[in-house]
């Protein structure tokens, strides 16, 4: 008797502690950190039969394939006489890429944790199919997030929601001024908006005017659509302005997404 309560008490054990492994290494995906070998190899089995189970549901919808960077993007589709002016805007502006120097990669969106909904998501395609870390991912609306973790069957994408304080989109609005530059930062899910802080109160920006990456810092390309000014608050000293940007995004709604891949020299 006293031999089988001790199994029992053994068995109950393992089971609690390969929860707590499990538990572990799933908040480990959320770190920043690369996944080490065994994440990597739990994370590839979790989605090959994640897309096993899937793979009913999705063979037959059209829209797995379809190219999403399309309808937002500029510059995809530049013809010959446009790429002196692509050259001089670039070397005016310092832009490291331009939206002619990518190639894309499609790919399903595997799995959200409600816990973490507004900051990242996982897609199917991984270092196998080209992709690596701060590749940029986008939809047919507009600009998505970009890859944050790499394994060989999937990656994990950090969207613009996000909250980490360290991850900075530099963004361009275009105003009856010209452009003004600012960095996105921060998101309200009631009012589904981005927010911009610290513009200049002599920026001319007024609603509606329409909101692009700008290109600075080579993470973004320039040119990839993020949405427009909603509406506009004055700090209360009346020296800045904090923009709300309605996007044609919905977060809350993404199954198919496009990396985009540098073209192989």
């Amino acid at each position: 008797m006293y031999r089988r309560r001790k199994y029992r008490k053994n068995k109950l054990f393992i089971f609690f502690l390969c929860i707590a492994v499990v538990v572990l290494l799933f908040v480990s995906f959320m770190l920043s950190r690369e996944y080490t070998f065994v994440e990597s190899l739990l994370k590839d089995i979790s989605t090959v039969t994640c897309k096993v189970v899937m793979f009913p549901f999705t063979y037959l919808n059209d829209e797995k394939d379809v190219d999403q960077s399309e309808s937002y993007i500029i510059q995809k589709n530049v013809n010959a006489s446009l790429e002196k002016e692509i050259e001089e805007l670039k070397e005016v502006l310092d832009l490291k890429k331009t939206m002619t120097e990518y190639d894309v990669v499609n790919a399903t969106v595997l799995s959200r944790n409600k816990n973490y909904w507004f900051q990242t998501l996982s897609i199917d395609k991984g270092s196998k199919d080209g992709l690596k870390k701060d590749q940029v991912v986008v939809t047919h609306d507009g600009l998505l997030g970009k890859i944050s973790k790499v394994s060989r069957y999937s990656s994990l994408v950090k969207l613009i929601t996000s909250d980490d304080v360290n991850y900075k989109v530099s963004v361009s609005i275009t105003t009856k001024k010209g452009d003004t530059y600012a960095i996105l930062g921060g998101y309200d899910s009631k009012s589904k908006t981005l927010k911009v802080s610290g513009v200049s109160r002599d920026s001319g920006i007024e609603k509606n005017d329409t909101v692009v990456t700008s290109g600075m810092g080579g993470l973004f390309p320039r040119g990839i659509y993020i949405g427009t000014v909603d509406h506009i608050e004055n700090d209360q000293y009346n020296i800045s302005k904090t923009l709300y940007i309605k996007t044609e995004q919905d977060f809350n709604d993404v199954h198919y997404v496009t990396v985009l891949k540098e073209k192989d020299k």
